[in-house]
């Protein structure tokens, strides 16, 4: 039996070559084959040396770890190779997984080394000067494998915990709500002026680097290859830079060289009134429960000690700090001498659903429902709290299934539902998207379809599209048109799917290169299945069947829309979905022929 590899998870830092480490290099060097993404292959090329490359794209992350673990069984020595550090957002873990799944021991199986690299938080603070010098967290801002609403806690909490925060994956060309909402939550926490350090690139030929404040970062570029740093309280700009001050000047003279304080006077609890240790004192000499007071209990009613004394505890000085910021500032104040972090960061989740996003939630749960849902009125809605920001709702709103024209009143209508605050985006689906902040996302839904609007989530939904039937001219198969946009139409599903209808035989309309296509032609319907628009292995959908009668189309396209549904993985796209399956509702998946790269010789 041949024996086995070795996997070594490489992390090759911000990719400048002088920040690569010397185990790094090391490990390029004794490796057999290298697998990546093409944009790091590219990276460290250079110090590649005839090993065999498997390179793949964006969201091949699977393919990638499953290929690695396979070459490694078989008995080489294999690097899987990432920017930054392997393990925070890199491969690491998901190489891991893969191996967990197969039974791997690490006594027995294969060779594992995670060889590590310098993260993104600290090759961008090194360029803005040192704002991570207090504590800080990473939080990314992707939802493709996380959900919204994890990620949303998390920032509240952070953002509650005066944590210094650094954003990974901010945003992307599909992703632009999350950096918006993102800011709307610290706003509630910050200092509209807390320092923002924005960089792109760090290391590389195109970096950027930006230093604004919270209220302006939105005014700058920012994108997948930017990570936003924040500022905690603290934090302050001088002369270009970023510096989260450590609390040196709590017991130190930084301007003399005399210190008040000898060496041996320094660690001592007196000198550290908002240490555990000095808040155990204090609650032994004043008979309360050591225990309390470091959880920061607090009678009932509200907290009356002024911030900095002995009641408030540490909590309350760090409170004390802070510049005077935001919506919540007063509020923040009364309960942080009251309760500790972890309270406050509770207490602001349920001020946030008092502020109304629970109800911008209810409304796209019922919109996820269909059009057979209970009416919108019927939804509750806390009132919101005075002084606090509607939360950013979201919809697609068209003229109708296979109607692309609108009418004055309908454009009026959008126009004033926009207002100055909102904004419209026209779709190549012929869709609008609108995007407004509103406390009241169910009235804007219910007077959309007053107004004879199809209105659905976006997202990853099921998104029903059709050609224009020859401005009606062709109009037979309209009505299952109309069908599936009432069934399916707006359906969650594992990742935005279209199922797109065409009212001929010509197929202008371009439904055989989507996830589901639908041909009406000679009285049936042809169905094609698995198409992909986009890419270097782009692809038209699978011809499934021919002429499939009227009233069996409709529950078909269900049925496979349902098992999707229910068996798709996380953002897993129909076209991987069909090929993972195989079979889907009886129809087999069959590979797309190979695509074959050619490589022109240069000539005269």
């Amino acid at each position: 039996m041949q024996g086995l590899g070795k996997l070594l998870v490489i992390g090759f830092g911000p990719g400048a070559m002088e920040h690569i480490t010397h185990r790094a290099l090391e490990a390029l060097r004794e490796s057999e084959v290298i697998i990546g993404y093409n944009t790091y292959v590219d990276l460290i090329r250079p110090l590649l040396t005839g090993q065999e490359i498997v390179r793949t794209g964006m969201t091949e992350e699977v393919s990638r770890a499953q290929e690695a673990v396979r070459q490694a069984e078989a008995g080489k020595i294999v690097a899987v190779i990432s920017s930054g550090d392997a393990g925070v957002y890199g491969m690491a873990g998901l190489v891991y997984e893969v191996l967990m799944e197969r039974g791997w021991k690490p006594d027995s199986g294969v060779e594992v080394e995670v060889v590590p690299g310098v993260s993104a938080i600290q090759s961008c603070a090194s360029l803005l000067g040192a704002p991570v010098m207090h504590d800080a967290c990473t939080i990314s801002l992707s939802d493709h494998l996380t959900p919204w609403d994890t990620i949303k806690r998390r920032v509240e909490a952070a953002a509650s915990a005066d944590f210094v925060i650094a954003l990974y994956n901010p945003r992307s060309g599909r992703r632009t709500r999350q950096i918006v909402e993102t800011q709307e939550i610290l706003l509630r926490y910050r200092d509209p002026k807390t320092p923002v350090g924005l960089v792109k690139s760090a290391y590389r030929d195109r970096q950027h680097v930006v230093i604004t404040t919270l209220e302006d970062m939105l005014n700058h570029d920012i994108g997948m290859l930017t990570t936003v740093i924040i500022g905690n309280s603290s934090t302050m700009m001088y002369e270009g830079l970023m510096v989260t001050p450590r609390g040196y000047q709590r017991k130190y003279t930084l301007n003399a060289t005399e210190q008040p304080l000898r060496p041996h006077e320094r660690l001592r609890t007196e000198a550290e009134p908002w240490s555990l240790g000095a808040m155990e004192a204090r609650a032994a000499a004043s008979g309360t429960a050591a225990g309390q007071s470091a959880a920061g209990a607090a009678p009932a009613g509200p907290a009356t000690s002024p911030a900095g004394s002995d009641a408030g505890g540490a909590t309350a000085v760090l409170v004390a700090e802070r510049p005077a910021p935001a919506v919540a500032a007063t509020h923040a104040a009364a309960a942080a001498a009251s309760i500790g972090a972890a309270e406050l960061a509770a207490e602001a989740l349920g001020r946030l659903a008092a502020g109304g996003a629970l109800a911008g939630e209810a409304a796209s749960r019922w919109l996820d429902a269909g059009p057979g849902a209970a009416a919108p009125q019927a939804l509750e809605r806390t009132a919101p709290a005075p002084g606090s920001k509607p939360p950013l709702f979201e919809v697609g709103v068209s003229p109708g299934v296979g109607n692309k024209k609108f009418s004055a009143a309908q454009m009026a209508l959008l126009a004033q539902c926009a207002g100055d605050d909102g904004e419209l985006e026209y779709t190549p689906e012929h869709q609008i998207i609108l995007r407004v902040p509103t406390f009241e996302p169910d009235r804007l839904v219910a007077e959309l379809r007053a107004a004879k609007f199809i209105v659905v989530p976006i997202g990853d939904v099921i998104k029903v599209k059709a050609c224009d039937f020859c401005n009606m001219e062709k109009d037979d198969a309209v009505p299952m048109a109309e069908h599936l946009q009432a069934v399916i139409g707006g359906v969650s599903a594992p990742k935005e799917t279209s199922v797109a209808l065409n009212g001929c035989g010509m197929a202008c309309y371009g439904a055989v290169l989507e996830d589901i296509g639908i041909v009406y032609r000679k009285g049936g319907y042809d169905l094609f299945l698995g198409g992909k628009k986009f890419g270097r292995n782009a692809h038209p959908a699978q011809p499934v069947a021919e002429g499939i009668p009227g009233d069996e189309i409709g529950g078909i396209v269900e049925r496979i829309v349902a098992e999707y549904k229910e068996k798709g993985h996380p953002n897993e796209r129909f076209h991987k979905f069909f090929k993972r399956v195989g079979v889907i509702q009886g129809f087999r998946h069959v590979d797309a022929p190979v695509t074959v790269e050619v490589n022109p010789v240069c000539g005269d």
